[in-house]
This record gives structure tokens, C-alpha cells and sequence, in this order.
């Protein structure tokens, strides 16, 4: 086969039975077949020596395939220059590379500069991506890697890597040597930064959570370069394909789930509402709604229940949010629910029964 595709920003990439087996007789990928979609990220999960980063190697011919085609926009990559293709994707790796005796701007610079833009262009460049993965070019463009924080320059490598504006990023692992809350707010912003260039990523990791939360599809791979599943992350949680990917995901996927899937606007409760003015509990009021709380206010929302002369404030989500931290706000407020509103207009409650029945919906 030989397929295309592409869109402004990304390009489409598939592996046609790729098959990677070293000279001992090692088989580090073996007749791996899949596609990512221009624009989508893509990635892939297992442990150690499954063959990840070697897939993610052979898509710019670090490593040479020992069977099968990759194309990229239809190009069989075997057939490409090497540097020429190499011009086409950006590598984010673990440890970033950056160069210690350059600065980040210098470091940004690295591949306009190889293909020679002149110094207004690059400057302009330079200063358009540290914008973009939120540094101030005023106060960051003439530090050096070693002035930064590891959060701080693993988006200085996603900057050059982005540079000369390839359709396709490689990323290894990239978040993996930033402390915890670095590694949140990286994956957030990374997210963020996906919205607006819409590139074709593959992203190496070992850990579930990031893969569930950053890629359109995910592809969990074992040992010997076996895929065993290439699914959409709530797919992937809720229909497990083999043993090996259920065990791999965690006996815990329901909850995963949680975080894959949204508030929407279908399927709420019309749930029964009070005086807006503070005062003593109406009995009359919750007899009439056959009720044990009833909704107060009118944002801020509050919960009155049946017996009690105060009101609690209730929890209120947009429609959109994570099914998760719509559970994590009911949990951390009294009430029969959660406030759904869309554009700060009340929408209706979603319950806490409702809130976990939606973990299971397919």
C-alpha cells in the first residue's frame, strides 16, 4: 500500500509491517503495521525493551527497518534523502540536547540557520516560538540551558525542534526527567500548544496516564516489537483487546476512563429549584418537589437540604470538563450532584450515580 493525506500542519505517516531484527538475532519490532492521521498524536506505551523508541527511530532512519515501507504523505521514506527527510520531522528527546555553551535563542536558531535564513527571519522566528511555549523572549532568549529549569528547557527543546515548522515531531519521553508538577503543567501545556500547530506527533512513553491524556490513539506494545492494541484512549480503557493490555492498563481503567470522557449536554437532570432568597427550609417547597435538596441561587449555586436552615455552596462544571474532575468536584462539595453550566448558563445537575454510570458508557 501506499497511502497519502496531509493537512496544513501535519502529515500522515504509516508503517506497513515493519520489521527491525538486529545482526544476534534480537527482534526489536516485529511486522508492526499502523497509521497515525495528519495532525493527531499518536502514542506509543510498554515496557522497556518492547520497541518503541526503536519505531520512533526508523520513522527518520536512525535506525534502517530490516523489512517493510514507512511512508510519510505517501513517500516511501527508504527512497528519501536522508537529510531531506530529516527536515521534515523534529526530535524531542528525554534529556533535551540542548547545547550548553549556546544560548537558547542560538539554540532555537540551530536548523534555521543550516538552511540559511537570514538573521531578521531567525529572530523573528526565535521570538515567535518562545511565545508559543509561553517563555518571554526578553527574559529567556540570552540565558543559557544551564540557567533554566528542566521544565524550562525541555520547552526550549520543543522550540527548536519546531524551528523550520516540520509537519511531524518524534518525542521521546520528553517529560520524563521533570519532577512531577513540572511534568502536569508540560503535558498541559503541551496540549495547549497542540491546539494551535496542529502537528503529526509520535510520543515514546512507558506511562498509561500520559498516554491516555495526551494522544488521540495509543499503541500498546510487548516485548519482541509485538503492537497488541491501537486504539483511542477510551477504547482502549473500556474494550481491552488482549490479557496483556488489560493488565497493562490497570484494573483501575474504569476510573482512567474517567478522564478520556466529557460532561455533555444530553443527559442531565432538571433538578428542582428553591427560593433564591436565603431564609429557614420550606417544607412545603421540598413536599412539592418529592426532593431531599433543592437548587438555590443563580451563580453562584447552592444546595439547601431538606431539614437544614443554611445552604451549601454546589459545585459547579462547564460543560466539557473531564468526567474526572467533574467526580472530584462533587467529592469535594456537599450534595446530591454537580452543576452543569455552559457559558456560566445553567444547564442542569449531574448527579453522583449519573457521574459514575457515565464511567461505563461505551
Amino acid at each position: 500500500m501506499q497511502p497519502t493525506g496531509s493537512d496544513a500542519s501535519g502529515s500522515m505517516i504509516v508503517l506497513d509491517r515493519v520489521r527491525k531484527q538486529y545482526a544476534d538475532g534480537t527482534v526489536a519490532v516485529n511486522e508492526l503495521s499502523l497509521d497515525v492521521a495528519a495532525g493527531q498524536i499518536a502514542v506509543l506505551v510498554g515496557p522497556s525493551g518492547c520497541g518503541k523508541t526503536t519505531t520512533m527511530r526508523m520513522i527518520n532512519r536512525l535506525v534502517e527497518p530490516s523489512s517493510g515501507r514507512i511512508y510519510l504523505d505517501g513517500d516511501d521514506i527508504g527512497t528519501v534523502d536522508r537529510v531531506q527527510l530529516r527536515r521534515r520531522i523534529g526530535y524531542v528527546i528525554q534529556q533535551v540536547g540542548l547545547f550548553p555553551h549556546q544560548t537558547v535563542a542560538d539554540n532555537i536558531a540551530t536548523v534555521p540557520q543550516l538552511l540559511g535564513w537570514d538573521k531578521k527571519r531567525t529572530r523573528s522566528r526565535v521570538s515567535e516560538l518562545l511565545d508559543l511555549v509561553g517563555l518571554e523572549a526578553d527574559r529567556h532568549a540570552k540565558r543559557y540551558p544551564h540557567e533554566l529549569s528542566g521544565g524550562q528547557r525541555q520547552r526550549v527543546g520543543v522550540a527548536r525542534a519546531l524551528a523550520a515548522d516540520p509537519p511531524v515531531l518524534l518525542m521521546d519521553e520528553p517529560f520524563g526527567a521533570v519532577d512531577p508538577i513540572a511534568r502536569d503543567r508540560l503535558q498541559s501545556e503541551f496540549l495547549r500548544l497542540q491546539q494551535q500547530v496542529r502537528k503529526t506527533i509520535v510520543f515514546v512513553t512507558h506511562d498509561i496516564d500520559e498516554a491516555i491524556r495526551l494522544g488521540d490513539r495509543i499503541a500498546v506494545m510487548r516485548e519482541g516489537g509485538h503492537l497488541e492494541q491501537y486504539a483511542d484512549p477510551g477504547t482502549l480503557l473500556s474494550e481491552p483487546a488482549t490479557d496483556f493490555v488489560a493488565d497493562f492498563v490497570g484494573s483501575d481503567r474504569t476510573l482512567r476512563r474517567l478522564s478520556v470522557l466529557h460532561v455533555r449536554p444530553d443527559g442531565l437532570t432538571e433538578w428542582p429549584r428553591g427560593s433564591s432568597a436565603p431564609g429557614p427550609t420550606a417544607g412545603e417547597a421540598f413536599d412539592a418537589a418529592d426532593a431531599d435538596w433543592l437548587l438555590a441561587g443563580d451563580g453562584p449555586w447552592q444546595w439547601q437540604r431538606r431539614g437544614a436552615s443554611d445552604r451549601v455552596p454546589a459545585a459547579t462544571v462547564e460543560i466539557g470538563t473531564t468526567l474526572a474532575d467533574a467526580l472530584a468536584a462533587h467529592l469535594a462539595h456537599d450534595g446530591p450532584g454537580v452543576v452543569v453550566v455552559e457559558d456560566g448558563v445553567y444547564r442542569g445537575v449531574l448527579t453522583g450515580p449519573q457521574l459514575l454510570s457515565n464511567a461505563r458508557r461505551t
